[in-house]
């Protein structure tokens, strides 16, 4: 009998020891998060939807199919480190339309959202003996898949993050341009990083985030003065074709205006000439120059009544590099004379 019970006695102790304890952290938490596009309206899949950066358009933009996420953890007073990053490919049936709830709404507007859990690794984020934990969540979304200028595994300081680029070098990139969204790392809630999160000011930490646009919208509009006069011929030459930055849209910058052989014909030619008056309105990575700081540098190519002389201005629109949004440029052409050959440059502020 007495050999049972010590036998009895040490299975429960050997158990004992093999349990978990009440007070003993799990070794990860799941972070329900949901990635939110802003629109017009909720119709159909292909609804017309619109972002920061498209005042009063309708326009279909295509749903993204491929979600960075990189998540941030706060180590000590000031040092944040990567927590965790992930690649997803999305279809179009993920992203469900629903209306809007979250902070910084758009007044009437609903939202394409989509909802997930991130698994993140609790032990890397304790501070002392309490298991607090403070991050922050970026993401970029797109259509087509991103080259970055480093390995997302990689990163290794919030400096890293904010260097974070991709490329626009390709020609189906910089078409779809329009289908890119990120989250500004400026834009903020309440005086913190909107894509914040922590266990202390939330019971269940979680994050939802509106993306944004990386491009910025150019909207040409031009007339002439007669009838005998018209324009035949209209180009956006030189367009952003290097790396830019993923979460600091505004802050993209050269030394000079851009040179290579990106270009968006606006106007083909035009045999008959039935041109007077007319608007197009593209996308392109904004940028500033050192020489012009403050100012996105469009270059353009014109031609009138088919004289075959290229009038190419250089028009530079302000902008604010310190807006967490991307704008919506716009120029007005007004052409009271038949365009010479040469170069010439003004000043647009919009």
């Amino acid at each position: 009998m007495k050999i049972k019970k010590y036998i009895l006695f040490l299975l429960l102790a050997i158990s004992m020891i093999g349990c978990e304890q009440p007070n003993e952290p799990s070794q990860s938490v799941k972070l329900p998060i949901s990635i939110c596009l802003p629109m017009n309206e909720v119709h159909s899949a292909n609804a017309p939807r619109r972002v920061m950066g498209d005042p009063g358009t309708k326009e279909e933009f295509l749903f993204p199919h491929h979600l960075y996420y990189i998540v941030m953890k706060k180590d000590g007073e000031s040092t944040w480190t990567l927590w965790a990053q992930e690649h997803r490919i999305l279809d179009d049936a993920d992203w469900k339309a629903e209306p809007y709830t979250g902070i910084l709404p758009t007044p009437g507007d609903s939202i394409y959202r989509y909802k997930e859990e991130i698994n993140l690794p609790l032990a890397t984020a304790t501070f002392g003996e309490r298991h607090e934990f403070l991050g922050r969540v970026y993401a970029i979304a797109s259509v087509e898949e991103l080259t970055f200028n480093q390995e997302l595994n990689t990163i290794g300081s919030m400096s890293d993050l904010l260097d974070l680029a991709f490329s626009t070098s390709s020609a189906t990139i910089q078409q779809n341009l329009k289908h890119i969204y990120s989250t500004p790392y400026n834009l903020t809630d309440d005086g913190d990083y909107f894509g914040a999160f922590n266990s202390i000011a939330q019971r269940v930490p979680h994050v939802s985030l509106l993306l944004y646009h990386v491009a910025t919208k150019v909207d040409i509009t031009w007339k002439t003065a007669s009838s005998d006069l018209r324009l035949t011929k209209m180009k956006a030459k030189n367009l952003y074709a290097g790396n830019a930055y993923c979460f600091k849209p505004m802050e993209n910058s050269t030394s000079d205006p851009v040179t290579s052989d990106k270009e968006i014909t606006l106007i083909g030619s035009n045999a008959v000439g039935q041109w007077w008056e007319g608007r197009y309105y593209f996308y392109t990575i904004p940028y500033t120059t050192t020489g012009k700081a403050g100012y996105f540098p469009l270059q353009m190519e014109m031609e009138t009544n088919g004289s075959g002389n290229n009038y190419r201005p250089t028009i530079y629109m302000k902008v604010n590099t310190t807006d967490p949004f991307v704008p919506w440029l716009r120029a007005n052409f007004n052409i009271d004379i038949e365009l010479p050959s040469g170069t010439d440059t003004k000043t647009v502020e919009n």
